[in-house]
Parts: structure tokens; C-alpha cells; sequence
């Protein structure tokens, strides 16, 4: 994996007195000689990097004189103790140390230092990269309709070679070998049998969400690839915009909007009125850590929470957000004002909501699709919008998306629908995109996964 001509002026710095070789063991086999060999030179690197009593731990750096260090992350290596090294930017001890001021004379050096926390040196890179062949990672484009934002790409390219859809094709034979993983970005590239065959060192899928129904699990295990997801990423946002939707459906937000911005508009009617949220029964449908998270929000409402999952939650779990647990979900349905659903879409869950469950919620109620769009039988949805069977619906997702222009639910006026947004902030696609690359990471250099998904 390493290039031998990349560690050209590698130096390792020890940082703890007494223990002048203890990073080798620690090292990267590749390396380990060269620093040894780097340790005999006779720079005395201490006279740059001192250590001294007062810390915690008995021992701090103590900065230069010439103020002109400061600890960047941008190179991975790999060492024995910590597989990827912990990065822990150290411009702080500069500014605690040599003030402020020397940050402009720090960062016109431009070097780069690694801490491990295990062995407590310091590996210095200074000078020429360490270079290491990076593994490749194919996604289907940078930019454009489909492809992975530009400010994601960047991301991806500090840990891994980017291959294109484009690039591989084009060249098949020599960028199968290279492509390690696939990062998955809204649901691209495809992943068949077709592709799978052609990737012969492919070791992981990481999908940037948590929704995986777009991957046939069983078929990517069985080419012996592993499969993540970002739970962590998408908790938040999407919990954001499930209370959004009920908020908005309650009150009638859209039509309001239109109302008061058209031309048509002379004045604003006494009756035209929503229904309130607070102290109104939510029934959530999925308790996982999406669910919870509404719930959580529900809760500032003063709302009442009903919900049903396989799993009951445990006693203070329910009892932080204020939670009822109802076994059957049919006792959920008749009870609730606005019913969330947040569920996995599996077989199990497909169409779960359809005519006879539309039939036992409330005609004052109002249902909220934040999971999946085929969760839902939408032709029965259709036609209980219609016949005023419930209030309202509120949906980020359907089924197809974007549903044909000329399909009925777009004809509506008691339902709300926006293009699958749950998890479309700045913030959150970072995160996922975070979360994917730490799973893929994982996989190649054989740790254990953070966010691993298994075939059913």
C-alpha cells in the first residue's frame, strides 16, 4: 500500500523521555526501518520538539522558538496501534504557548504532524507527503443532476482515489483492480450483479443514508461486500422535518402561503382555520432513533405520544418523552390526531398503511409519511383524501419520486408532499458523508464497523 519514495523524509519524533524507540513498534512495517534510520541522523529533532513537566501526563510540548510549527490533518497514515491515526489538531498548544500572533508565521510553513494518542509521539511528515497509494472509491459523478457535491468529493478525497462511473467504463480493466468501495450518494450508482462481478477487490458499499431498500443485501453479500448506512447523520433532520410537516398540515401553511401571495386575493377569511398541535395525540409508527427524536420534539407540544414498534422501549426511555407504548397498532390509529410513520421499508412494512387502516384513524386526523413512499398503499391514500375518510396527509416521500405530473395525490388540496428532503441540509449531508467514510474505512483497514447493515 506504501510507496517506499513517499517516506523520503520521513522523521519520527519521540516524545517521551526515556523511550526513545518505542514508535517504531508502532509504526507501519513499511516505515519502521526508515524511521529507525532517521532516528540515528544527527539533527537532534528535541532541540524543535522539547518536552517538559507540568501537563497532565507529567510531560507537554513546549513550543519552538521559531514559532513556526502548528498540527494540520490532512495526510492519513497508517500505524500499528491506531490503524487510522487519531488526528488532534494541536494549533492550540501554539497559541497557548507563543500567543496568537505566531499563527501567520505557523501557517506559512504549511507542515504536517500526526499525534497518536496511543504511543504519544509525534510522526512528522514534514516536507515531502508521505505518500501512500490511496484505496480507489467509485461514485457516480462529481457535480451535475445526480453526482456527489463537489464539497463532498473534496471530502472523499483525503482518504480515497476517486473513480467516476465515467472513468470506469472507460477503462475497466485497470480501474476494477483499484476500486476497494462504492460510495452511494441518493441512492447511485446502481448496484447489480453486473457491477459486482466487474469489482473483484470490492470490499464495501457505503451508503450515504439510512434507507438501504434501493441495495439487494442478500446479492452484495454474497459477493462477500459489506454494507453501511449513517443512522447517526440522519437522526435529527429527519425528526426536523416530520414535527415541519405535522406543523405545517395542522395549520395549513401551503394554502396559506398561496393565499396570501395571489393576485386574486382581496381579502382574508375568518373561517378559513387549521387545527392546534399542542396537547393533541401523535401515534408514531417505528420507535427507532428517528422515532424517538419526534417524540422528543413532540413532547415541547405538550402532545400526548402513543407508539408502536416491534421492540417495547425500556421504562425511562418512555418515560423521558412521555411515550405510551400500544402492542397493537390498530389501538394506536383509532386514538391518534397525527400519525407518523418512521419505519424501515421492508416486506414486512410495504403498503402497511392501506384501506382498512386508513379506515380506523380518526376523519379529523392527519397521516405523515417520513420512512418510505411505498410504506404506503397511496392508491387507498388517494381515495381517503378524497372521501374526507381522514383530514389531511403530509408526505416527504412517495412512491415513485417524483410521482408523474399527472398523478392524483398532486391534485389535492388536503395533503402537503415535498421532494424527499428529510435529511437536505448542509449540516446533514456532511455528517452522512462523514459517518460513510468512517464505515468504509473501517471495512478496508479491518476494524470493527461502526454502522454495518445485514441481509435480512
Amino acid at each position: 500500500m506504501f510507496r517506499s519514495k513517499g517516506f523520503g523524509l520521513l522523521k519520527l519524533i519521540p516524545l517521551m523521555s526515556g523511550q526513545p524507540n518505542l514508535a517504531y513498534k508502532f509504526i507501519h512495517p513499511a516505515i519502521a526501518s526508515h524511521g529507525h534510520r532517521c532516528h540515528r541522523r544527527s539533527v537532534d529533532y528535541r532541540q524543535r520538539y522539547k518536552t517538559c513537566s507540568g501537563s497532565a501526563g507529567g510531560r507537554k510540548l513546549s513550543a519552538p522558538q521559531t514559532k513556526t510549527w502548528l498540527v494540520l490533518s490532512e495526510t492519513r497514515l497508517l500505524v500499528k496501534c491506531r490503524p487510522i491515526l487519531t488526528r488532534r489538531p494541536l494549533l492550540g498548544h501554539v497559541r497557548q504557548q507563543t500567543g496568537a500572533e505566531a499563527e501567520t508565521q505557523v501557517k506559512a510553513r504549511i507542515k504536517q504532524y500526526y499525534w497518536c494518542q496511543d504511543c504519544k509521539h509525534l510522526i512528522d511528515a514534514v516536507g515531502i507527503m508521505a505518500e501512500e497509494e490511496l484505496p480507489g472509491v467509485l461514485i457516480l459523478d462529481v457535480g451535475g443532476t445526480h453526482g456527489v457535491l463537489e464539497n463532498l468529493a473534496a471530502l472523499l478525497k483525503k482518504h480515497f482515489r476517486l473513480i467516476t462511473m465515467k472513468e470506469f467504463l472507460e477503462n475497466k480493466k485497470e480501474m476494477s483492480k483499484k476500486i476497494q468501495s462504492v460510495f452511494v450518494f441518493e441512492c447511485r450508482p446502481t448496484i447489480d450483479r453486473e457491477l459486482l462481478e466487474s469489482l473483484p477487490n470490492l470490499k464495501v458499499i457505503g451508503n450515504s443514508g439510512v434507507g438501504v431498500d434501493h441495495l439487494d443485501l442478500k446479492m452484495i453479500s454474497n459477493f462477500g461486500v459489506k454494507v453501511t448506512n449513517t443512522p447517526h447523520a440522519v437522526a435529527d433532520p429527519t425528526a426536523d422535518i416530520g414535527v415541519a410537516l405535522m406543523l405545517a398540515s395542522a395549520r395549513r401553511l401551503v394554502e396559506g402561503c398561496q393565499i396570501a401571495v395571489s393576485p386574486d386575493t382581496k381579502y382574508f377569511a375568518v373561517d378559513w382555520l387549521g387545527v392546534e398541535v399542542t396537547r393533541a395525540t401523535l401515534g408514531i409508527i417505528g420507535m427507532g432513533s428517528i422515532g424517538y427524536k419526534v417524540a422528543q420534539r413532540a413532547r415541547a407540544f405538550n402532545m400526548r405520544i402513543l407508539y408502536h414498534n416491534r421492540n417495547r422501549r425500556r421504562k425511562e426511555e418512555e418515560e423521558a418523552v412521555g411515550a405510551h407504548y400500544c402492542e397493537k397498532m390498530e389501538d394506536l390509529l383509532q386514538q391518534s390526531d397525527f400519525v407518523m410513520l418512521v419505519v424501515n421499508l421492508t416486506p414486512e412494512t410495504h403498503k402497511l398503511i392501506g384501506k382498512k387502516e386508513l379506515r380506523l384513524m380518526k376523519p379529523t386526523a392527519t397521516l405523515i409519511n417520513i420512512s418510505r413512499g411505498a410504506v404506503i398503499d397511496q392508491d387507498a391514500l388517494v381515495e381517503a383524501l378524497q372521501n374526507k375518510v381522514i383530514r389531511a396527509a403530509a408526505l416527504d416521500v412517495t412512491y415513485p419520486e417524483p410521482l408523474p405530473r399527472d398523478h392524483p395525490l398532486l391534485k389535492l388540496n388536503n395533503i402537503i408532499i415535498t421532494p424527499h428532503i428529510g435529511t437536505a441540509t448542509v449540516q446533514a449531508i456532511h455528517m452522512m458523508a462523514e459517518e460513510a467514510i468512517a464505515n468504509m474505512l473501517a471495512v478496508l483497514n479491518g476494524q470493527p464497523i461502526p454502522s454495518e447493515v445485514f441481509p435480512k
